[in-house]
């Protein structure tokens, strides 16, 4: 009984705090702010009018996917060197030049051969005019330590050139 005694006192104090004491001063502060100098609030800025854009990238190429070298559609390009598209790929055209090791070489009635180790330990026997690499590379001479290659590559512009390429022979390898 005590306790809800002091429980309604106290409450009662607390209400006798909530006097109107207080609410002059906030009565005061409203009038004296229409007082206050106002400033002016700059325009919003003018909305442009929304231009669609049309997405036309549907037939460029995909990078993330593995394309074919095609020709190319220019005049300028038909009288000059351009790999031959038609003919049927040979078995080490499917590795990078990088990727292939010569191992070693071996005559067959006068003709110079050199034997190549694929990626995937395959080994292939190659003779001049035979096709390495993935840029058009056609093995044009071979001696007991290089397989010598002119590769077809296209630069920047689109325009074809050829470039000579060597193959070394792998001494670690031609010792297996």
């Amino acid at each position: 009984m005590m306790r809800a005694k002091f429980i309604i006192l106290l409450g009662c104090l607390a209400l006798a705090g909530c006097g109107e004491r207080h609410l002059d001063e906030v009565k005061k502060f409203v009038k004296d702010s229409d007082k206050l100098p106002s400033g002016r609030v700059p325009p919003l800025p003018e909305v442009k009018p929304y231009e669609p854009f049309t997405y036309d990238a549907f037939n460029l190429i995909d990078p993330f996917k593995p394309r074919k070298i095609e020709p190319p559609k220019t005049a300028a390009g038909a009288g000059g060197i351009q790999p031959d598209f038609n003919r049927r790929k040979e078995a080490l055209e499917a590795y990078p030049l990088e990727n292939l090791k010569m191992v070693g070489t071996l005559q067959q009635k006068k003709v110079m051969h050199a034997l190549v180790k694929s990626p995937d330990n395959n080994l292939f026997r190659v003779r001049a005019g035979n096709y390495l690499g993935q840029n058009f590379g056609r093995v044009i001479a071979i001696t007991e330590t290089t397989i010598m290659l002119k590769e077809i590559v296209q630069d920047s512009s689109g325009t074809w050139e050829e470039k000579e390429q060597a193959l070394q022979l792998d001494e670690q390898e031609a010792r297996k």
